[in-house]
């Protein structure tokens, strides 16, 4: 399967090569943290060429100690997918260790609004998107697969699909690690804090068919076991998604490959809207 992928892949990057997607750096504005962060946007050919055209929007989070640059540094061809697939892909800034949260014990990290709901706003005002929810996906890797649940959990009216690679889907077995201290306030004192902010204990909200979902995690990653719970749990709760667990570890190896899926994903999910419209 994983072959045949890049088969695929390598034939939609030959047939986009002429016409190159846009990649652009830029800075935005959270009014609620008072600064600016950097983002990338991708934006395919198209967007240049045909003035009238929308583009539905996947916004792909990084992970702990990485920033908004890491995914086309490490997997360019996903600008190549932007224009094979005509969608926008949008990089933001989630800090080092911000997980994605309005910390309830730092007033001053507040990345749930920040990337749940301004930069989307931002993206929306300034770009051609189409601007509904059916038409906004967003996932990430590790930290960011957490990240993008979380977020499209607690903001069902901003997206309509959301993945995971890898992703940290519950914190609790981890109060040591990766600056979640420093979020939550340590697990001791603040346990109400660490389990209202893990994916795992806020997914009894998803109802069957509101969010379309995909989660995947190599066999090898040290979050395996947390993306098996949360697979059953939802399973349990009759809760449409993929799942996939493929060999891997927390790495670029897996994430590389697992992004390929996921933005493939998107696409028919964006397809189907307009199916359903037509």
């Amino acid at each position: 399967m994983k072959g045949f992928l890049l088969s695929c892949l390598c034939l939609l990057l030959l047939s986009t090569s002429l016409h190159a997607a846009k990649v652009d750096t830029l800075e935005i504005l959270s009014p609620a943290m008072y600064r600016s962060f950097k983002c990338v946007v991708i934006t395919p050919a198209a967007y240049d060429k045909d003035k009238t055209q929308r583009f539905p929007v996947v916004y792909l989070l990084h992970g702990h100690g990485g920033n908004y640059a890491n995914w086309i540094r490490n997997v360019p061809a996903i600008s190549g997918l932007a224009d094979a697939y005509q969608m926008m892909i949008v990089c933001p800034d989630g800090n080092v260790g911000s997980w994605y949260l309005d910390s309830p014990v730092d007033s001053s990290w507040k990345f749930e609004t920040y990337v749940g709901k301004e930069i989307p706003a931002y993206i929306d005002s300034h770009y051609r998107t189409r601007a509904q929810k059916q038409y906004r996906a967003i996932t990430g890797l590790s930290m960011g697969g957490h990240g993008a649940l979380f977020l499209a959990i607690r903001h069902p009216d901003v997206f309509g699909a959301a993945g995971s690679m890898s992703g940290g889907v519950d914190l609790r077995p981890f109060p040591r690690n990766w600056d979640l201290a420093k979020r939550l306030g340590t697990i001791e004192d603040h346990r109400e804090n660490w389990n209202n902010y893990s994916v795992i204990n806020i997914a009894y909200q998803l109802k069957d068919s509101v969010l379309a979902l995909i989660i995947d995690c190599g066999v090898k990653d040290f979050f395996s076991n947390v993306n098996r719970n949360l697979h059953q749990q939802l399973l349990q709760q009759g809760v449409t998604h993929d799942y996939i667990e493929r060999p891997g570890e927390h790495n670029w190896d897996y994430w590389s490959n697992s992004v390929l899926y996921q933005l493939l994903y998107f696409h028919r999910f964006f397809d189907k809207q307009e199916t359903a419209k037509n």
